[in-house]
């Protein structure tokens, strides 16, 4: 689906020609003979991304479905608020005289006659005086396009700054508010991204915010930060500028070859505090980098963050993560926080390793529970259990569920009622989002009698990434199983099979990479014989076959090297090590069919039209699940420079 624009006739502002761009129910100038960025031979003399109209098509659907919700919730408390203190008051009136609480319940009620509200400029309709305050923050504007369609689309917002370090790119906003007629919402500043979120934070403590006070919060309900390249250097005034109380940061990051290549390890770290990872799931890896760095900067100062939507677009993330003040959850960021032993000079397999465990631990009465923070014990070997070629480790990076599904939804409502003449992308945002509740894997319940609160702070997520059947049939030299019977496979054995909206033929599955070699094994032996010849020992691929008993006629030579490593144990902690290790066995099947012995099982699993019908059961048809290129030359366009 390619995204959609459309061109008018020129017009004349100020003396010069412009010809305009209508995207959603937004128009901005261009200069009279200027390119938006279709022929790379011409000069970019226009802040205008044709090919990033999927990334605000998504934004104003992902804000609007998040704002709605966030008012809803803000009235509620104050109407509880208020509920409560007529009690108090009520209790004083009865008595004849007014209480200490009833005169308290007054003073604080006194400034909330209009809570959060945009006083009405003069000649203004009067209801605007009791409209929510609803404020945002373009930070890198460049045209205004993404301020303008919030202004336009979003008929909540009561302010957006959209600000540019560029002075001709703030002439260019003015302009574009001016035409469009939005001079009152929209507000133009011209300067450093990072010193607009300062003086906020600055004016936030000035009004004592962070000591609770009733005053009227001076933050952002909603911060987009969409440079040219890297976000990371904005990560932590935005964290701090945007509300505290649930508000939303909306983050682009277009350097996929940092976040998601394997050529500048050292420029990842840097920027986002961690390295990635080469392979096929490098761009989910990517996110997960981006949002760890989000989260580090939340946590000293007390804030945390609640993932709502992390998506791998094209050549860019966005992300959409809510902010939190909450000291409680931040103790849980070291047992969300992972690294991960990658086998990718071998089989592509891998194994986590959370920095910190959170034990759910009974306490001294018995009728309740608490979580007790401590060291995880490291459990990975330097060779892959699988293949036996050497493990790599990347990360720090976010190990917690990356979606919310309750976002998902509450987005996915939205599309069969918005306008595809507005909003050109739907039928792709409609296939990602789909793809994405399709990663939220349930893992392990916490039994213990905890808070639901607490166990939502701790939750991790225990399925990171997918596999690519096609890279696996590779890494042995066999043909591809179509993705639907080897879908049909796992769910033959038990286990959930969905998508990863990161990669074209994904799939993202609860089993243990055990279980997904011996299916492999199984399709050799079915459906895809091999010529076992020409398997070099010690390979990759020979120890995978060879310890399926698929090259057992070649002899025992060369055993597999991950079985000749010697067990390493600290002294003192035999038992510790001898229970991580119980806890991380992979079992080939699940436990529901345990019983089963590897015979029984290579009957009941048949590769035939059955399988494929089982792995096609519950899949949404017609959907525009990921995007071909639609012309030459598809990606970002050059950086832009001021004048």
């Amino acid at each position: 689906m390619t995204d959609k624009k459309t061109e008018n006739a020129t017009v004349e502002v100020d003396g010069a020609q412009f010809s305009t761009v209508t995207e959603g129910l937004a128009t901005i100038l261009v200069p009279q003979g200027a390119k938006v960025g279709e022929d790379r031979g011409e000069v970019q003399q226009v802040f205008y991304n044709p090919i990033q109209q999927y990334n605000r098509d998504l934004s104003v659907l992902a804000i609007k479905a998040y704002g709605e919700e966030a008012l809803e919730k803000r009235k509620n408390r104050k109407q509880t608020k208020d509920a409560k203190h007529g009690k108090k008051r009520k209790r004083g009136d009865e008595n004849g005289t007014k209480t200490e609480e009833s005169e308290q319940a007054e003073q604080a009620e006194q400034p909330e006659q209009q809570p959060e509200s945009e006083p009405a400029p003069d000649g203004q309709n009067a209801a605007k005086t009791t409209k929510p305050s609803f404020k945002m923050l373009d930070a890198l504007s460049a045209s205004g396009l993404r301020a303008l369609r919030y202004a336009h689309e979003l008929p909540f917002v009561t302010s957006i700054t959209a600000n540019d370090l560029s002075a001709s790119a703030a002439k260019s906003i003015k302009q574009n508010v001016k035409h469009n007629g939005v001079e009152d919402i929209i507000s133009v500043t011209n300067g450093d991204a990072l010193s607009v979120m300062y003086r906020t934070i600055a004016d936030s403590l000035a009004n004592g915010e962070n000591n609770k006070s009733w005053k009227k919060s001076s933050k952002f309900d909603v911060i987009d930060l969409d440079p040219y390249g890297t976000a990371a250097p904005f990560f932590d005034a935005a964290v701090q500028a945007v509300r505290d109380d649930g508000g939303l940061l909306c983050i682009t990051c277009t350097d996929s070859a940092v976040w998601a290549g394997h050529s500048y390890c050292e420029k990842s770290f840097s920027l986002y505090g961690g390295t990635p990872i080469h392979g096929m799931h490098s761009h989910e890896a990517g996110l997960r980098l981006i949002i760890n760095a989000v989260a580090t900067s939340a946590a000293r100062y007390g804030l945390t963050i609640e993932p709502q939507l992390s998506l791998s677009i094209d050549f860019y993330t966005k992300v959409f993560i809510r902010i939190t003040k909450s000291p409680q959850a931040v103790k849980f960021l070291g047992s969300k926080t992972m690294v991960v032993h990658s086998c990718d000079s071998g089989c592509g397999a891998w194994e986590t390793q959370y920095l910190m465990r959170a034990k759910a631990v009974t306490n001294k009465k018995g009728d309740g529970a608490y979580y007790k923070y401590g060291m995880s014990l490291g459990v990975a070997d330097q060779l892959c259990k699988h293949c036996g070629t050497k493990m790599h480790i990347n990360g720090p990076m976010y190990g917690g569920h990356i979606h919310s599904r309750h976002f998902i939804e509450r987005l996915l409502k939205q599309i069969p009622e918005a306008d595809s003449q507005v909003y050109g992308t739907l039928p792709r945002l409609q296939g990602m989002l789909q793809n994405a509740l399709e990663e939220l894997i349930p893992g392990p319940e916490e039994t213990a009698a905890l808070p639901p609160r607490d166990k939502e702070y701790a939750r991790i997520d225990h399925y990171p990434f997918f596999v690519i059947p096609g890279k696996l049939a590779s890494t042995v030299s066999c043909a591809t199983p179509g993705d639907d019977i080897f879908r049909g496979a796992l769910k033959h054995l038990g286990y959930v099979a969905g998508r990863s909206h990161c990669r074209p033929g994904s799939i993202k599955t609860d089993a243990p990479w055990s279980t997904i070699w011996w299916i492999m094994a199984e399709w050799i032996r079915q459906k895809a014989p091999i010529k076992t010849s020409k398997f070099k020992p010690n390979t990759a691929a020979w120890r995978i076959l060879q310890k399926a008993g698929l090259l057992q006629e070649q002899g025992g030579a060369g055993a597999d090297a991950a079985d000749k490593q010697p067990d390493v144990q600290m002294e003192g902690v035999d038992v510790e090590v001898k229970e991580a290790k119980e806890a991380s066995t992979e079992q080939p099947v699940p436990n529901d069919k345990k019983g089963l012995t590897e015979e029984d099982l290579r009957k009941t699993l048949v590769f035939n039209d059955a399988l494929v019908r089982l792995g096609r059961e519950g899949k949404a048809q017609n959907l525009v699940r990921y995007q071909m290129n639609p012309r030459e030359n598809w990606g970002p366009l050059t950086k832009a420079k001021s004048n």
